[in-house]
């Protein structure tokens, strides 16, 4: 065999040797999802609403707030509260794992949709989580109706809130969690519960608490504000837009008025009245998601919803 027939051979089988052991190529983006520039529509990243700040509620829960016509209820760490419009006591369940089993010690913000209570479950200790599960309860009740696991492939690693969107038939969960886990909304199929996707937030708050869907938008409470040096924490608004794989974050209301800075938690909005419903905690030292210690003059932690009359701007 000739050298120069002996090297194009030689050079040939590199070439399919390498060819065969290299990754296969990723197939071209999808065209974009979200039409236009946001920076070219003001108006988009403007609040839609202003908040006259009417009264604080105490309640026996620090973590989510959620109305439904005739009543509210409330979430602790490991407990669900009901109240009526007079925001009477009129229904508790302090063992709402006992008929989940082992491995979840904690609930976030909740909603109610349907006679039916939504609450995101997990393990968590520390500022980490683990076994997150959706767990759907009679409203009335407080008793466990059914279980929904989420999809570990999602990559999401802590759940703080739950919003129920049932003009999509989607449930939305929201992450606390810091790094890729908090930049993304969740979605959920209202029906089976079945795993739909995530949404990638632009612009994202960081430690996200709870989410409600109002109006056509999801509001997201963020932790955000250092409560050590006074800082207020914040909402933010998004398109509940189920078929986008991005939504652009606008700031929607800086909460200077609350009557000490601390920790926010849940969301909820009163449809009837026109009414925001913020969760908010005061008086202890707040560390990766767990009290310990108190501020000058708190012996206790206070747990307050705190309700806003809405005006359209």
């Amino acid at each position: 065999m000739n050298r120069p027939l002996k090297h194009a051979l030689v050079f040939a089988l590199l070439l399919a040797l390498i060819s065969a052991s290299a990754p296969a190529l990723a197939s071209a983006p999808a065209p974009v999802t979200v039409p236009g520039r946001p920076e070219d529509q003001p108006q988009r990243l403007l609040p839609r609403y202003e908040y006259d700040l009417i009264e604080s509620r105490p309640v026996d829960g620090r973590q989510g707030i959620a109305w439904e016509a005739g009543g509210y209820w409330v979430s602790g760490s490991a407990s669900l509260s009901r109240y009526d419009a007079d925001w009477n006591l009129v229904a508790l369940n302090d063992s709402p794992f006992d008929d989940i089993g082992e491995g979840v010690n904690h609930i976030g913000d909740i909603d109610v949709c349907g006679g039916e209570l939504y609450a995101d479950v997990e393990y968590f200790a520390d500022g980490a989580a683990q076994n997150i599960q959706i767990a759907v309860y009679d409203a009335e009740t407080l008793s466990l109706k059914r279980l929904y696991p989420f999809e570990p492939s999602s990559g999401q690693t802590e759940v703080s809130g739950i919003a129920v969107d049932p003009d999509h038939g989607i449930i939305w969960l929201c992450s606390w969690g810091d790094g890729e886990t908090g930049r993304y909304l969740y979605k959920y199929d209202m029906a089976d519960g079945a795993y739909l996707g995530k949404a990638h937030l632009q612009c994202p708050p960081q430690w996200i608490q709870g989410v409600a869907c109002f109006d056509g938008c999801l509001y997201l409470t963020a932790d955000d504000g250092t409560a050590d040096l006074g800082e207020p924490d914040h909402l933010y608004r998004v398109k509940a837009d189920p078929d986008r794989t991005s939504l652009t974050v606008a700031l929607e209301r800086t909460f200077d008025d609350v009557t000490m800075q601390g920790e926010i938690e849940g969301v909820s909005f009163d449809r009837e009245n026109g009414r925001l419903l913020i969760s908010y905690n005061r008086g202890a030292q707040v560390v990766l998601g767990m009290p310990l210690g108190f501020y000058e003059g708190y012996e206790a932690e206070i747990h307050e919803i705190f309700l806003y009359a809405m005006r359209q701007r």
